[in-house]
């Protein structure tokens, strides 16, 4: 049983952060944050609801700070610690450790941590939040909770005797007669008698039930009338009946779930069989309820972070569509204040530039033709002008000319001419397909196959020399990378020809690229070949795994 109930002790452990019970906090800059504390206590889904919005865009660092402290009081009551957890880890992010502004911030959130951490049963976590938090702690009551807190984790582990030298310290420092001193005189005897069971402990735990009856605090009544219990049941079941009962009760009273199904847990345990039947269905039911209630609070907060977000997004997709209308409008001005002037300077630089790049084109292609010409000029000189001359030679000299073996001899010559004339016409490139074929598939293993669509003759012929060798440098990149990286079963390359340009589309059911990669050299000397051949490149993720990159260039 905690000393006090979870929303209670949530609320006092996070005041440095919170709006404290008096006096009321002023309005702030942000209607959003306003309207999630006016709502705190009353209809905490809509809380929430607002709490996100600030989180979501609010520029004021230790504002969003505070939201996101808020929001996990909120996820802890409704037992999702999980989310509660990652909230403060949202808001220590807004936070600096250097900033005196935000240092009961720090405070409260680490405390936070630390209470999550111990519903968690992760005890030395938590005690190591509530030194960072004390690290932070300016205000006196706030830094004897949070040793209160420390105190009951090491009880928890359990490590008895420094739980108990830290409630004394703390019991020590609190003024008599008050909230707080209750809690820690019922806290330390409690943890004496669990120490030795033999220890007295009713004296104190009497003390500080009558303190907190005197004080109307119901909560810690809860918690006294728990101890008690505790203390009896070993000996004198009838007293432990008498406060389990007074428990029940009050747990009732001040509408605690948590409370009322561990004092049913002991009622089930001391009362009469017909009785105890009748609180066990009742336990099934309010736990059964309690578990339905959390699920739905915690399905709740999750969507109303899932709507807040998809709204963020689209509201900044809608911002960055505006920014480009109003971007493309100042162009179109500026274009029009320039007028023709601009226009005839982008006429005559782009005739200029093409006039270049034809001329270099041509230069090449002239280039290919001059050496297939000489080649076959060698091959006229080395074998055709020789046969000639020898065909000649003998009709010259020969006396008795065999008419068969004549013409044998020039249909030979005829013959070899035609393919000297079909090396002067034929592509100089005709091997490339297949040797870039060779290139990819030199990449497959017995872990990875490797397929090919499209990588034909007639794909190939329609690409320029140039853009032949920086497309195989890109395609050895790729796959490259996909060995490195991708861990791919199987990658298919794809070649097709659209009207004047060419399509290679790469895809793989590897790993896929992640948010936020940071391209390497190899990637980034990609991007500068494709600029090259004024070509463009396009990375992304297949719809079902994997990788797909689509390389579109002009032909021409």
């Amino acid at each position: 049983m905690k000393p006090l109930s979870l929303f209670l002790l949530i609320i006092l452990l996070s005041a440095a952060c919170r709006r404290p019970a008096v006096p009321q906090p002023a309005a702030t800059k942000d209607p959003f944050y306003d309207k999630g504390l006016a709502l705190l206590d009353s209809r905490k889904d809509s809380a929430f609801y607002y709490f996100n919005k600030v989180v979501s865009r609010n520029k004021d660092s230790l504002q969003t700070a505070k939201a996101y402290n808020l929001m996990s009081v909120l996820q802890s009551e409704a037992g999702d610690y999980f989310g509660a957890q990652e909230s403060l880890s949202q808001s220590l992010k807004q936070l600096s450790e250097h900033n005196p502004k935000h240092r009961k911030c720090l405070a409260a959130d680490y405390n936070e941590l630390g209470l999550t951490s111990a519903t968690l049963r992760q005890y030395a976590d938590a005690i190591s939040y509530y030194d960072k938090a004390l690290g932070f702690c300016d205000l006196p009551d706030l830094r004897l909770r949070i040793l209160n807190n420390k105190a009951l984790a090491y009880e928890k582990m359990p490590d008895y005797p420094r739980a108990i030298r830290m409630f004394q310290q703390v019991l020590l420092e609190t003024k008599p007669n008050r909230v707080e001193y209750a809690r820690t005189l019922s806290n330390l005897t409690r943890t004496q008698w669990l120490h030795d069971p033999k220890y007295p402990a009713v004296p104190a735990l009497l003390r500080a039930l009558a303190i907190r009856q005197r004080l109307h605090d119901s909560h810690g009544e809860n918690a006294s009338y728990a101890h008690l219990s505790d203390y009896y049941l070993a000996g004198r079941r009838d007293s432990a009946l008498v406060y389990s009962r007074a428990m029940y009760r009050t747990a009732r009273q001040i509408a605690s779930p948590d409370d009322q199904l561990q004092a049913l847990q002991k009622l089930i345990r001391l009362e009469e069989p017909a009785v105890a039947s009748r609180l066990f269905i009742r336990y099934l039911f309010l736990n059964d309820s309690l578990q339905h209630a959390r699920n739905a609070a915690k399905n709740q907060f999750a969507l109303i972070r899932y709507q807040v977000e998809k709204n963020r997004l689209e509201n900044l997709q809608l911002q960055k569509d505006n920014a480009e209308k109003k971007y493309q409008l100042v162009i179109r001005d500026a274009l029009l204040v320039a007028g023709f002037a601009l226009l005839v300077i982008l006429v005559s630089s782009g005739r200029v530039w093409y006039s270049k790049w034809k001329k270099r084109k041509e230069q090449e292609k002239q280039e290919a033709i001059l050496e297939t010409r000489r080649k076959a000029s060698k091959d006229v000189h080395d074998s055709l002008s020789n046969d000639i001359y020898l065909l000649m030679k003998r009709i010259k000299h020969d006396p008795v000319l065999d008419r068969d073996e004549l013409r044998s001899q020039a249909e030979y010559i005829y013959k070899r001419s035609r393919d000297v004339s079909y090396e002067l016409l034929s592509d100089t490139g005709e091997l490339f397909p297949a040797k870039t074929g060779e290139l990819l598939k030199s990449f497959g293993t017995e872990d990875t196959k490797i397929s090919l669509v499209g990588n034909s003759p007639a794909f190939w012929q329609k690409v320029s020399t140039g853009a032949k060798s920086e497309l195989k440098l890109i395609l050895q990149e790729l796959m490259v990378n996909m060995e490195k990286h991708s861990r791919a079963a199987n990658v298919v390359v794809k070649f097709e020809s659209r009207g004047n340009a060419g399509l290679i589309t790469y895809m793989d059911d590897g790993t896929g690229i992640p948010e936020h990669t940071v391209h390497q050299n190899g990637l980034t000397n990609t991007g500068t070949r494709i600029n090259a051949i004024r070509g463009r490149i396009t990375f992304g993720n297949n719809d079902a795994k994997g990788l797909k990159i689509e390389i579109s260039f002009p032909f021409i």
